[in-house]
């Protein structure tokens, strides 16, 4: 029996959601797996994996919260005759120090990266998309976008490109095998200068201001997170503002043979949409 199937993790996530939409238009066979689909993945019932990897050649994967489950992830997809895996990381992971985030995604990468298969690491920036599908889009939409980040500038990724990037690193071969490409938008933007753009655009008076992360931290606790959720989400601004993943790199043009969409676009295309409208 041939073995054709691609596995994603998180299907109905941001990545994921675009991801297997994309498989799916070029005949691709696709299992789209999450907490919230069909077929059922959780990274926390491990008793359910065995399913979701049977006759799975591909396996795109968003990192579990939290380190460790990934190891025994990997482990199993290769038991199951996985041929490549292809992670989703974030930009300069393995330089965030001790924080929350640079734990678990070193942790997922070190499991890829350890195995027998074939892998490929995607390690992205920001996505654009968090201005209008994410934690920075409430606050937005109500006039003034708080953060604790100041005027080190950030090279946002469009998601439709990092979704483009992860078909053709599934589909296209062997030529991305043991890479790991650090993805970025084609220029680097202040919170301020992105949030410029957005109400440019939108026709309405939205503003950006700069708070520490205690405050930002605790607006988060405000929303419903668990205040360890919203310190680990605070110190990543911390991080970014040393300069770390501030620069753009050419990795994103590499895999797609085309430059990378600018934040432009993607502010004119969602505007377009009406998603800044108001409520």
């Amino acid at each position: 029996m041939t073995r054709n199937t691609h596995l994603v993790i998180g299907a109905t996530g941001r990545t994921g959601r675009r991801i297997a939409a994309r498989l799916r238009l070029l005949g691709t066979p696709v299992r789209a797996a999450s907490r919230s689909s069909r077929v059922r993945f959780d990274w926390s019932e491990p008793d359910g994996w065995h399913t979701v990897l049977r006759d799975v050649d591909v396996a795109y994967v968003v990192p579990p919260p939290v380190p460790g489950p990934a190891h025994e992830f990997v482990a199993r997809a290769e038991a199951a005759g996985v041929r490549r895996l292809v992670l989703l990381s974030g930009r300069g992971a393995d330089g965030w120090g001790d924080s929350a985030f640079g734990r678990h995604m070193r942790s997922a990468e070190e499991a890829v990266r350890g195995s027998a298969l074939e892998w490929t690491v995607l390690r992205a920036s920001n996505f654009a998309q968090n201005f209008d599908e994410d934690v920075f889009y409430a606050p937005l939409v109500e006039g003034t976008l708080a953060l604790p980040a100041g005027e080190v500038a950030e090279p946002f990724v469009d998601v439709e490109d990092l979704a483009d990037a992860a078909v053709a690193v599934m589909t296209e071969g062997d030529r991305h095998a043991g890479r790991v490409y650090e993805l970025t938008g084609p220029r680097s933007l202040t919170f301020a200068e992105a949030v410029e753009l957005i109400s440019r655009a939108s026709g309405r008076s939205l503003a950006y201001r700069r708070i520490t992360p205690d405050e930002y931290a605790s607006s988060l606790v405000g929303q419903g997170l668990s205040r360890r959720d919203a310190d680990d989400i605070a110190a990543m601004f911390v991080l970014m503002e040393s300069g770390l993943i501030a620069g753009t790199t050419d990795d994103l043009a590499s895999v797609l043979g085309r430059a990378p969409r600018p934040f432009e676009e993607y502010v004119v295309r969602t505007a377009a949409a009406g998603a800044w409208d108001g409520r």
